[in-house]
C-alpha cells in the first residue's frame, strides 16, 4: 500500500516531524529514498530535501534527536501493526477539548496537503474536525466536492459541529452537499421515508464513490465524551453498553468486531451506509485518547483505515497485548 499522495501547503524541508519521520525510516529503518518518497506520498527528489535538511540542522548525528521521535516511533508500528498506508501520532493532551485539538491541527494540516483537483471528500462531525480547521489552509484546488455523511443536532451551544462540511467547503469555494435531516428520527419507517422521498439516496450515491472519507470515532462507555451520546436516552444508551458496543460511527453502534449491534437505534440514524463508506478510495480516521482504542480498531474493522490520525495514548493503547 501506498499512502495518500500529497502536495505540500508549504516548503517541507520547514516541516520538522516529516524531516524526523523521513530520518528515522532511512537511518534506523534502513529504508531507501524510494521506499520512504513511496510510504510519505512524496517525490524521491523531496526525500533527499528533506534527509538534506535533517543533517543541516543537526537532528541526524548517530541517532535521531528528541522531538518527536516517540511519536514517529509509534506511528511506524502502528502502520505494521493495524497495516495502514499511514499514522501520524500528536502527543498526548491532558483532557478531551485539548486532545481534539492537537489531533484537529494535524489533520488540518494533512487535508491541506493531501487535497487535489476534482476530488469528492465526505466528512463526519465532531470537535476534532471542527478543530482541523485552524491548521487549513486551503490550497487553490478546482472541482472539489464536499460530501456530509450524517445528519445533524437540533440544539448546538457555542460551537455547532455540524457545519464542519458547509465551513471546510467554503474555504475550499468546492461544491457541498448537506445532510439536510436530524441524525436521529423517530423510527425506521421515517427514515426510510427520509431517504427514498426526500432525496437522501442522492448521498448514498455520492459516497459509494469518494476519493476520501474523514471521520472521527467514539467511545461507547457510560461516561463517554461523544457528541452524540446526548442524543441518546438514558435507557438506549445502557441497552446499547449491554449488547456489546464499544464504538460510535456516526451514530453507527459497534461491537469489538466492527459490526453492528442489533439495537432499533441503529435503524433510526441517519447516515450513509457503513458499508459505502468502506469502499472510499481513502479512509481518514482521525480522534485520540487511550480509551477510545477500541472503538478506532472496531471502526478499523468495519470500515477500514489508510490514515490514522491520532495522539501517544491512543497509539499506545492500540498497540499494547489484547
Amino acid at each position: 500500500m501506498a499512502k495518500l499522495r500529497r502536495a505540500p501547503s508549504g516548503t517541507f524541508s520547514d516541516d520538522a516531524s516529516l524531516r524526523l519521520r523521513a530520518a528515522w525510516l532511512y537511518y534506523s529503518h534502513r529504508l531507501t529514498q524510494k521506499e520512504i518518497a513511496e510510504q510519505l506520498g512524496l517525490s524521491r527528489t523531496t526525500v533527499v530535501a528533506l534527509l538534506e535538511e535533517a543533517l543541516k540542522r543537526n537532528e541526524v548525528q548517530i541517532w535521531i534527536n528528541e522531538g518527536d521521535q516517540h511519536c514517529v516511533e509509534l506511528a511506524l508500528r502502528l502502520e505494521k501493526a493495524l497495516r495502514l498506508d499511514e499514522a501520524i501520532v500528536v502527543p498526548s493532551a491532558e483532557d478531551v477539548d485539548q486532545a481534539a485539538r492537537s489531533v484537529g491541527s494535524a489533520l488540518g494540516k494533512f487535508l491541506s496537503e493531501a487535497i487535489t483537483d476534482h476530488m469528492a471528500i465526505g466528512v463526519g462531525w465532531g470537535r476534532t474536525l471542527t478543530a482541523s480547521l485552524a491548521s487549513f489552509r486551503p490550497p487553490g484546488r478546482q472541482g472539489v466536492k464536499i460530501v456530509s455523511l450524517f445528519g445533524g443536532i437540533l440544539e448546538a451551544r457555542t460551537e455547532n459541529p455540524v457545519d464542519y462540511s458547509w465551513r471546510l467547503a467554503s474555504q475550499l469555494n468546492a461544491e457541498c452537499f448537506l445532510y439536510p435531516a436530524p441524525l436521529l428520527v423517530d423510527s425506521a419507517a421515517t427514515k426510510r421515508t427520509l431517504r427514498e422521498r426526500c432525496g437522501l439516496d442522492r448521498l448514498d450515491k455520492l459516497a459509494a464513490s469518494l476519493d476520501v472519507a474523514v471521520f472521527s470515532v467514539g467511545e461507547v462507555i457510560r461516561s463517554s465524551t461523544s457528541l452524540s451520546r446526548s442524543l441518546i436516552e438514558d435507557r438506549d444508551y445502557r441497552e446499547i453498553i449491554e449488547r456489546g458496543a464499544v464504538c460510535d460511527v456516526m451514530c453507527n453502534f459497534l461491537d469489538a468486531d466492527g459490526n453492528t449491534v442489533d439495537h432499533p437505534v441503529n435503524e433510526r440514524v441517519m447516515s450513509v451506509d457503513l458499508s459505502l463508506l468502506a469502499k472510499a478510495a481513502h479512509v481518514v480516521i482521525a480522534c485520540g485518547g487511550s480509551r477510545r482504542a477500541p472503538a478506532i480498531r472496531a471502526a478499523i474493522r468495519r470500515v477500514g483505515c489508510h490514515t490514522l490520525i491520532t495522539n501517544e495514548g491512543a497509539a499506545q493503547a492500540l498497540l499494547a497485548p489484547a
